[in-house]
Order: C-alpha cells, then structure tokens, then sequence
C-alpha cells in the first residue's frame, strides 16, 4: 500500500461549500440550516472526499467533522442510480455510542430528506424489532453502532454488500471500547473497492491497524493536535477540602446556562444528580446503568435546556455533542490525560469559549499535577471554600435555585407531605454580577426536569476518595 499522503489544513478559511465541490442541493439545504462556511476539518478533506477518495481524518473532538463525512456521502448517494434494496443500506457510518449516533442522524436528516435520501440509526438498548422492519423497507444511510449492527448481520437482517462508502467516527474511541474486533468483521462484509473515510481524535495502534487493513491510499488531513489546547478555553484546578466539594458543585452548576459534570464511576453521577436535585439546582444524568429511554430524555433536556447541568461518566466525554456548554467540572478528575482532554472539548466547541474546571483535594495533588502536565495543560490553581468570589467569576449570573420535588420513596402514615430541602445557605449567594452575561448568555430557562432522578438509599458521595489513576466503575 502507498505511503498516506499528509495534508497540512489552514487555521482559518473563507472557502465556500460550492468552491469545495459541494453539490448546488447540498449547499442550499446547508444555507437552509444556516451553515454557509466550511470549518477546517470540512474544507481540508471535502476535495478528496467528494472525488471518491479514501481519507483518514484527523482532528479534535467539536472540529466539525460531522459534516466533513456527511456531506460526501449524501453528495454520492444522490447522484447514484443503484436502487435502495430491502435489507442492504447504501452507506454505513460506525459511531462508538448510542448517543453520538442519535446526533449524527439528527445532523444528516434534514440534509437526506431535502435529497429524497432515507436514514436508520441501530444501537442497542432498544427493541430491535422496529429496526428490522425499517431495514426491510429500505435504506440509504445506515447510522449504527458496532455491536447492535453485528447482530442484525448474524440474522441476516442486514447486508453489507450494496454499501457505497463506509465511515467510522471517532475510530480511536472505539478502539478505547474495546469494539475493534466486530468493526473488522463488519468492514470485512462491505465490498472491498468501496469508499472509506475514517475520522479519529488520536491514531492510536488499534486505529492504524483498521487504516492499514482497509483504507487504500488514503489521504491524511489534520486539523490540530488531538493533544493540544484549545486557545479559547479556559483551564482552573479548585483545590478544596472533601466536605467543600459539593458546595462549590452546587454553586457552579446554580448560575446560568449549560454545566457538563464529570464524576468517575456510575454511582457517584447518580448520587451526585440526587444532590444536586435535592439542592434546587435542575440535573439530570448520563450513564451506563440508565435505560436506553432514560438516556435519551436526560440528554433531550440538557439540550433543550430543561436541566442545566448533565452529571455524566466518560460515556459522555466523546458521546455526545450539545451545543453552547459553557462549563466542563471534572467533579472527578479522570483516569488520564486524554480523558481529560476529551471531557474538556465538550466546552469551546466550534470556535466558542469555555472554561473547565477541576475540582481537587489534597490527596489528589499529585496525580492531578501529573494529569495536567500530560494533557499539556498550564491549569491556574486556587484554593478556595464555598463562597468564594472566583466561583462567581467563573460561572457568572445570578444563581436560581428550584424547589426540589417531595421524597416519595416512603409512605407518609397519615402524616403531611414532606418539607422540602432548601438550598445550601453557604451556596444561595445569588449575586447578580457585572459579567453575568460573559460566556454563558442570559437564561431564563425551565426547571421541569429537576424531578427526573431520586436519591438512592445508602449510596456513598460521589466518587468518594477515588484516586487520579482508578478506572472501576468508569462508564
């Protein structure tokens, strides 16, 4: 195989999707949506991608590359002329979670219905029922993640052989799950001499292996390193006593807009959601011990901003992609520089700022100095306790508190409803600031989600007393 041929992609374009090669359709259903200039990542590989090349992507997470495989594959579809067979999709896309392949589907659809296109998306958790049907009605781009896919082949539900051109999103991601080992065998039922483009964070080992096996020729773009910095976000290691840290938590999330949290284990994004709630702020949860159906509503509120604050494990840290997120807290630092690196580009998305913080206390200095110096991250630390008037610096406006709902886990035997538990008084601050508005815009959003999760009984403080380098109960 030849050698990858490397690209070195401008910083900033002003190249249109039309220069780009981008069909007239494509382009008026991107207008349509109020896209109208390339991001890097889009302008660097659109070229090769929509002249049928092979290409290896490579950019960090938020970059844009959604659209950069969207756009070649519904540009290639709608011009072929193959019919759209029962049980043998079009086009495959390869996403490493349910979440991330919802939102790609959710960016693709407008644009394949303005084409006469149709879209399925596939994971598990779910009934897999309606999913054979729409399979058996026919589809051009299949949007799926491995292991629900696998099955679907197995039973003859799902062919591979009519696939056109083949992506695997976060490839390096997938590669972290452990889903390796199924995506070859996936690739190895599309036909050989198909398009294939793979977009990847990092080009660990496991990823270089699937662009060896089965890119040809392919073209490298990257845009960034996966490893560095993004110049407008914002880094702040809080060191602070243990018994401090779900005041300053709550202070945090209390202020406007949206706040992603991340805690390490499954249980502590539970407990934590519960304190939270419990203290008037809304929150919900993302992990791996909900429902599919509960994940989907938890993220469906955070994005429309019915709760302001998602309290998540990793499962989120590359999962998901919700615009506007003003704040990243490491509730929990992570197990690892690119853990962290990957948590923290769910602010600063898009060319927007943002800021991330890292809560740590002393028996966690060590491993977190370790951590930032990996991630190359030169964080300001401040020690402070709840009340501190960084807090409100970094997360300004006014806090709102709602009034959590009534325990109702217990009968009352004839007694009134419970009182309902107020907000920390060393957290209520209020206090309306000059730069209320700065990063994070003025909200006014509803509550209605604050009663979507309940304390477990028993359930330890979140993550409590987990070192830096711990991974159990990671997702």
């Amino acid at each position: 195989m030849a050698a990858r041929r490397p690209s070195k992609t401008p910083l900033v374009t002003t190249t249109s999707f039309a220069d780009l090669g981008v069909p007239g359709r494509l382009v008026a259903a991107l207008e349509q949506a109020g896209i109208s200039t390339p991001f890097p990542i889009q302008a660097a590989t659109l070229p090769d991608s929509l002249a049928g090349r092979d290409v290896l992507g490579r950019g960090r997470t938020g970059s844009g590359k959604t659209y950069a495989f969207a756009l070649p594959v519904l540009a290639r579809l709608s011009a072929a002329t193959s019919p759209r067979l029962p049980g043998r999709p079009r086009s495959l896309i390869l996403a490493p979670t349910r979440e991330l392949a919802t939102q790609i589907e959710a960016t693709i659809a407008p644009l394949a219905t303005a084409l006469s296109l149709r879209t399925l998306t596939i994971f598990g958790g779910v009934s897999a029922r309606p999913q054979v049907g729409a399979l058996r009605a026919g589809v051009d781009i299949l949007i799926a993640c491995p292991g629900r896919l696998a099955d679907h082949v197995s039973t003859g539900h799902a062919i591979l052989d009519a696939v056109e051109v083949t992506v695997l999103d976060e490839a390096d991601h997938m590669a972290d799950l452990g889903f390796l080992p199924v995506v070859r065998r996936l690739l190895d039922k599309t036909p050989p001499r198909s398009q294939r483009l793979l977009f990847s964070a990092t080009l660990d080992a496991g990823v270089d292996v699937l662009v060896r096996r089965y890119l040809s020729n392919p073209v490298t773009h990257s845009v960034d390193s996966a490893m560095s910095p993004v110049a407008a976000m914002t880094h702040h290691v809080l060191r602070v006593r243990h018994d401090d840290r779900l005041p300053v938590l709550i202070d945090l999330t209390a202020a406007p807009g949206r706040t992603l949290v991340f805690t390490r284990t499954k249980r502590g994004a539970k407990k934590l959601t519960s304190q939270l709630v419990a203290s008037g702020v809304p929150a919900v949860e993302l992990h791996g011990n909900l429902a599919q159906n509960a994940r989907t509503r938890n993220l469906a509120a955070f994005s429309a901003g019915d709760a302001r604050t998602l309290v998540a494990t990793d499962i989120a840290a590359r999962g998901i992609h919700v615009d506007d997120v003003a704040l990243v807290i490491h509730a929990d630092p992570p197990a690892e520089h690119k853990a962290y690196l990957h948590r923290s580009g769910r602010t600063a998305r898009a060319g927007a700022s943002g800021t991330v913080v890292t809560l740590m206390t002393d028996d966690q200095v060590t491993d977190v100095r370790d951590l930032t110096r990996q991630a190359g991250i030169n964080p300001t630390i401040t020690r402070l306790g709840p009340g501190d008037p960084l807090l409100t610096e970094l997360a300004p406006g006014e806090r709102r508190f709602v009034t959590p709902p009534v325990a109702t886990t217990a009968p009352h035997h004839g007694r009134g409803h419970s009182a309902t538990r107020r907000p920390d008084p060393r957290t209520a601050t209020g206090g309306s600031t000059a730069s209320a508005a700065r990063g994070r815009g003025s909200e006014s959003r509803r509550a209605s989600a604050a009663g979507t999760t309940s304390a477990p009984r028993g359930a330890a403080a979140f993550s409590s007393g987990t070192r830096v380098g711990s991974r159990r109960g990671q997702r």
